[in-house]
């Protein structure tokens, strides 16, 4: 539940990232920085879905480890090192990919409306994201599960 609740406003700081960033780059097809969420007139181009993307998605991330480390996960495993941000970042980088690809085909190719592309998106990122912190790097380390197995036999 905690995963899903620090998922969700790494979410909030990732989609406010992308729609500044879209108002940024297109200003002149807005009426206002809200219309970059809804009652749009105009298209955005893929740059400025792609870049968004790209913008809100490293706000997510670090709202997204910051949070994982202080109050999701018990075991921190490696997560407070530099390995561990390391594996974090590198994991997140391949979910980056998967949502920019996913935004480009989505979005750019087939022409889906970018917030529906982007929803779908986060969802398939997260579980993604879930499986590889949990297997990778909030996992129980040697000496934890050493700890545990000699507690358990007492």
């Amino acid at each position: 539940m905690r995963f899903i609740l620090v998922g969700g406003l790494a979410t909030v700081a990732d989609f406010l990232a992308m729609g500044v960033t879209k108002y940024v780059i297109e200003p002149q097809k807005y009426p206002s920085f809200f219309n970059v969420f809804i009652n749009s007139t105009q298209t955005p181009s893929v740059l400025a879905n792609c870049v968004g993307t790209g913008v809100g998605f490293i706000f997510g991330l670090i709202a997204n480890y910051l949070l994982s480390v202080l109050f999701v996960f018990n075991e921190k495993g490696s997560s407070r090192s530099a390995k561990g941000f390391l594996l974090f970042t590198v994991f997140s980088a391949i979910g980056l990919g998967l949502h920019v690809l996913g935004m480009y085909l989505m979005n750019g190719v087939i022409g889906w409306n970018e917030w529906i592309v982007k929803i779908l998106l986060t969802l398939l990122v997260l579980v993604y994201n879930y499986v590889t912190r949990k297997l990778f790097i909030f996992k129980k380390t040697d000496r934890a599960a050493n700890d545990e197995s000699a507690t358990d036999k007492e």
